[in-house]
């Protein structure tokens, strides 16, 4: 119901927009497609991957690996894999619900999306590059000391 009444503002946002000026309006428009288009080829295989791993891992398998029951392991396991990959928020959070939905725990996934969101091992050198390399890794290991504290907070209360 709320997606709806998003869609409708910002259907009336848009027509407003048009009637004030139509070619700003056309040429955010034409800058909003071109930022999509830019955008499309870095994350349509990361959604590919999460859609085909969700069809092929049933609810009692990614609750196995990933579930409460899975423990320490499960938690390992997605500090692991939130560390590695590189993946931006609005793909990251569909997917902990989609996660959740399947049978996963909570602590697990709060591990998952903290690591994913702060922990960058891919981006290690370019951080490095940067900040330099003691400056890069203090922060990515006290990143990954907080992932665990609150991941483990999170999934003792709830």
């Amino acid at each position: 119901m709320f997606v709806w009444f998003l869609y409708i503002v910002t259907a009336c946002l848009l027509f407003w927009s048009w009637r004030s000026d139509k070619k700003k309006t056309i040429s955010a428009l034409k800058k909003g497609w071109k930022a999509f288009e830019n955008l499309l080829p870095q994350f349509l295989p990361i959604i590919l991957l999460i859609g085909i791993s969700l069809a092929i891992l049933d609810p009692s398998t990614i609750s196995r690996i990933l579930g409460k029951e899975s423990g320490l392991l499960g938690m390992a396991l997605a500090a692991v894999i939130g560390s590695i990959v590189l993946m931006p928020g609005f793909i990251a959070f569909p997917l902990a619900a989609s996660l959740l939905a399947a049978g996963a725990g909570y602590g697990q996934i709060a591990m998952l999306v903290t690591t994913l969101m702060m922990v960058g091992i891919v981006t290690l050198p370019l951080e490095t590059q940067y900040f330099g390399k003691r400056l890069a890794i203090e922060r990515n290991a006290l990143a990954f000391v907080y992932a665990v504290i609150s991941s483990f907070i999170l999934g003792g209360i709830l």
